[in-house]
Order: C-alpha cells, then sequence, then structure tokens
C-alpha cells in the first residue's frame, strides 16, 4: 500500500520494516503498534511478530504487593538476621523460638505420660506387666528406648544381626534364651549386663578330640547325637557336662548354650564349631569368641524406669516366657497399704 493508497498514513497495510523506517524517518516511536497504538519490546522474531509492553493486570500487581508486605511483617515477627558485631541476632517482635515451642511441646507430652511415669517408678518388671494399660504405655515408649540403645545390635524388632562369625547379637523375638526369659530374667540382663564364658580347650584336648567333639555337637543339633560315639565320649569325659549338662541342653544360671537345638550362638559349621571349641568365649585368647552384653546401670544411659520399660518391650516382643502370675498394679498397692501404714 503507497502513502497514496494511505493518505493518513497511519502505518495499515505495512511491513515491520516499512512501518519502523517510516516511524523513524518521521521521529516517531518507531515500536508503536502499527494499528492499536501499543508499544512493544522491539524484539522481532519471524520478521513482523513482537511483544506488546503491556502492563500486568491489576489482579497480579496486588499479589505482588500482599506479598511483599507480607515478606516484611514476616521477617519482623520471626527470628532473622544476626545482628552485625554481636553474638546475637534478631529475635523478632513475636518472640517465637523453636526451643521454645518444641519445649511447649515437650511439656504437653510430658503431661500425658505422667501420670504413667509415676507409677513405673515404684513397680518391678513383673506387676507393670500385669496391668494392660501400663504394658500398652511401655509397649509405645518402650519402642523409642529399643530403638535408640538396642536396636544397633539386636536389631529392629529384636531379630537380632549377624557377622561373619554368626549371630553378633542374639535374637530377642523368639523363646531360645541363655540366661532365661522371663521378665526378671531380662530386666536383671539389661541391668547387669552379661558376660558368659567358655574356657579354650585347645591346650586340654587334642586336635583329634576337637574334631570329634564338634561333630558330635553337630550331629546333636540334627538329632543324630549317637552317630558320634567318639565324640560323645569325649564330651562326657571332660569338662563340657559341666556347663551344657549331661543332656548338652545348656544350663541358664551359667548362660550356657542349649547344643540339642538348631540356633547357633556363633557359627554352626562343623569348621565355626572347632573354633569355638579350641578358642573358647570371650576366655582372653587371641581367636576366642568375643560376646559381651553390657550393663545399662554402669554405663548411666538409662534410669530404673527406662530399664524396667525395655524389659517389659523385649519380653512383649513373643518369646518372653511365662512366669508366675502377679497382682495388678492397682492389687498390689492396695495390698501394700496397710503393711505401709502398721510401720
Amino acid at each position: 500500500m503507497s502513502e497514496d493508497q494511505n493518505p493518513s498514513r497511519d502505518g495499515k497495510g505495512q511491513t515491520r520494516e516499512q512501518h519502523i523506517h517510516r516511524a523513524e524517518s518521521g521521529n516517531r516511536n518507531p515500536y508503536q503498534n502499527p494499528d492499536g497504538g501499543v508499544t512493544t519490546t522491539g524484539h522481532l522474531w519471524d520478521d513482523d511478530l513482537a511483544d506488546f509492553n503491556n502492563q500486568p493486570p491489576r489482579w497480579w500487581m496486588l499479589g505482588l504487593t500482599a506479598s511483599l508486605i507480607w515478606v516484611v511483617v514476616y521477617w519482623l515477627f520471626y527470628p532473622s538476621v544476626p545482628v552485625p558485631s554481636s553474638n546475637t541476632y534478631f529475635k523478632g517482635l513475636g518472640g517465637w523460638s523453636a526451643i521454645k515451642e518444641m519445649e511447649a511441646e515437650k511439656s504437653e507430652v510430658d503431661a500425658v505420660r505422667g501420670k504413667y511415669e509415676a507409677k513405673l517408678k515404684d513397680l518391678t518388671p513383673t506387676v507393670i506387666l500385669a496391668d494392660s494399660d501400663l504394658t500398652e504405655y511401655v509397649k509405645r515408649s518402650g519402642k523409642v528406648l529399643f530403638g535408640d540403645n538396642c536396636a544397633a545390635c539386636h536389631g529392629t524388632n529384636g531379630v537380632g544381626t549377624r557377622d561373619k562369625e554368626g549371630l553378633f547379637a542374639p535374637v530377642l523375638n523368639d523363646d531360645d534364651w541363655l540366661y532365661g526369659g522371663k521378665i526378671d530374667d531380662i530386666y536383671t540382663t539389661i541391668s547387669g549386663g552379661r558376660q558368659g564364658m567358655m574356657v579354650a580347650h585347645k591346650d586340654s584336648l587334642s586336635e583329634t578330640q576337637i574334631i570329634d567333639v564338634a561333630k558330635y555337637v553337630k550331629a546333636l543339633s540334627e538329632g543324630k547325637g549317637d552317630s558320634e560315639p567318639a565324640g560323645k565320649k569325649v564330651f562326657m569325659e571332660s569338662d563340657c557336662t559341666a556347663c551344657h549338662g549331661a543332656d548338652a541342653k545348656g544350663m541358664q544360671a551359667m548362660g550356657s548354650a542349649n547344643l540339642t537345638d538348631k540356633i547357633w550362638r556363633f557359627d554352626g559349621s562343623l569348621e565355626g564349631i572347632k573354633q569355638t571349641i579350641a578358642y573358647g568365649v570371650n576366655s582372653g585368647d587371641p581367636k576366642t569368641r568375643v560376646a559381651i552384653m553390657p550393663s545399662f546401670t554402669e554405663a548411666g544411659k538409662l534410669s530404673d524406669a527406662d530399664i524396667k520399660k525395655l524389659a517389659v518391650y523385649v519380653y512383649k516382643f513373643g518369646g518372653g516366657q511365662a512366669d508366675a502370675p502377679a497382682a495388678p498394679a492397682q492389687a498390689a498397692a492396695e495390698a501394700a497399704a496397710p503393711a505401709v501404714a502398721a510401720k
């Protein structure tokens, strides 16, 4: 379209290049939209495509302004930046802190737990186990204690852990116990620890005798003890029966293992059994098996109430051995009341 065809010279019908050239020659804004009078950013794509330079919508500007105000209010109300030349920070006009919030929440939890903790303090594990409410509370609170203090060795939920020598720490959810699985036995184990000992027999028995006894012990676990008469003879005539008993079922008072089942504290292969017999357990020999349960009382990590919680929690894994039933906590307290008054 020529100038004669477009006498108003409004730019309509022109290409972009023609419009810019005409605007520049006429000292006008070269980025004026020829159709609507709206300016553009000046960037061109595909010869004649340009971005309009429109203002953002009003709702968007209002939202941006509100966001800026919110940032300023938040920054003033809550702790924010360090104070220059001092070992402190701007604490905020609201006085909030994560520590204060944690302490407030902890106070709420302690208030709920308080009535249970007060009862636990003076009760035995047997009485706690007889009280359904206390037992349920201990099962819930004991989970955290077990995870923090026991799971590293005994595994989550007491499944035990293994290393190249067998069980690193015993399984707690079965019914096989070295020192007894009654609630008071478990409490004693956690409180005082355990460190059993098996002497090394490398100097008292010959290599042949050690092999014979190892074969006999292996056969015992498979129900075939009579198939190894040579090993049985050595077992009966040596000091093995003093700890494991003539029936080889072990003695819980000594923490000696039951050799007639298929549960192995250490490597249950023939070579593993030979090593245990030859070098013992906690015997002091460089090649001995090491099996130590620490005393949580001596360590000072847990209170007596925490130890009682752990005892009940481990017992409730399902492998605890039944004991004589105890009176519920309330009945025990009522029975003790007259005795106290008589003193």
